[in-house]
């Protein structure tokens, strides 16, 4: 009998997976995204210390879009580098938490690059 596949466990596999390859350091800190249905989470954060040095999401009151959707990931992905780079953070490593690097995740991605994040 074939069994239907739980998306988010599928999802959280591929995230764990990619997490024993990536950690972030004060150097080089993590630029993490988390997507629900209806909002967009980004947090850079130095996994040596285990604290999170920035963060932005949809539910701030700077962001104009407020859905998950590509214009909101531009805007969130604007915002997270902006506020890095206040913080004096260049590069960074991309963490796209298991989602295929593909529509919102890629959007975000090169909003941050194109707001002067280095990944």
């Amino acid at each position: 009998m074939i069994t239907k596949t739980n998306r988010k466990e599928e999802r959280e596999r591929r995230h764990r997976r990619v997490r024993r390859k990536i950690s972030g350091t004060a150097e080089c800190p993590r630029l993490c995204i988390y997507r629900s249905n209806s909002n967009i989470y980004a947090q850079v954060i130095d996994d040596v210390k285990g604290v999170t040095l920035v963060s932005a999401s949809t539910l701030d009151k700077s962001v104009k879009t407020k859905k998950a959707n590509k214009e909101a990931a531009k805007e969130v992905g604007a915002l997270i580098a902006k506020r890095a780079l206040e913080k004096k953070i260049k590069t960074v490593v991309y963490d796209r938490g298991g989602y295929i690097y593909h529509g919102i995740v890629k959007e975000f991605a090169e909003s941050a690059r194109e707001a002067g994040l280095e990944f």
